[in-house]
């Protein structure tokens, strides 16, 4: 099993709930970014993959490389549409699981909205990152690594 975070966007502490996760299972983290990224000393599990620059570059090289039984860290709905299907358990840095009941329909909401905002509305964006939203997230991590260790 693998953790894979798309990190060109991931707050830090999400990072840094990963890099504890990881140290603490022993388990395989990766970073994808189209950026250099700057990994925490004496993380031996962390590992960072740059590609290159680009629109989606990062999310296709998550889609090709994980496989059923790992977890990934998105706020990208289309990235999750990807993964979940093929049995990757993906969570978002807030918490909330992406699932096959519930990935149409946030794909569905994000093309609309964001078909709105190139049509000039705007559509606001999401609040601050709160420590309540690291806490769910971290949260939603432990079950999810919970989940995908039983699974294997």
């Amino acid at each position: 099993m693998k953790l894979w975070l798309d990190a060109d966007a991931a707050p830090r502490d999400v990072k840094d709930v990963c890099y504890r996760a990881s140290e603490r299972l022993s388990l395989e983290t990766i970073l994808v970014a189209n950026m250099r990224l700057q990994l925490p000393v004496g993380h031996a599990h962390v590992h960072a993959v740059r590609v290159e620059g680009g629109a989606d570059v990062a999310d296709r090289y998550i889609a090709d490389h994980a496989a059923r039984g790992d977890v990934a860290v998105t706020a990208d709905i289309p990235l999750a549409a990807l993964l979940v299907p093929n049995g990757v358990i993906v969570i978002d840095p807030r918490g909330e699981e992406y699932t096959a009941e519930t990935i149409g329909e946030r794909l569905s909401v994000r093309n609309f909205m964001e078909g709105l905002r190139s049509s000039g509305v705007e559509t606001g964006g999401h609040a601050t990152y709160s420590a309540k939203d690291k806490q769910a997230f971290a949260n939603a991590l432990d079950r999810a690594l919970t989940r995908a260790q039983r699974l294997r």
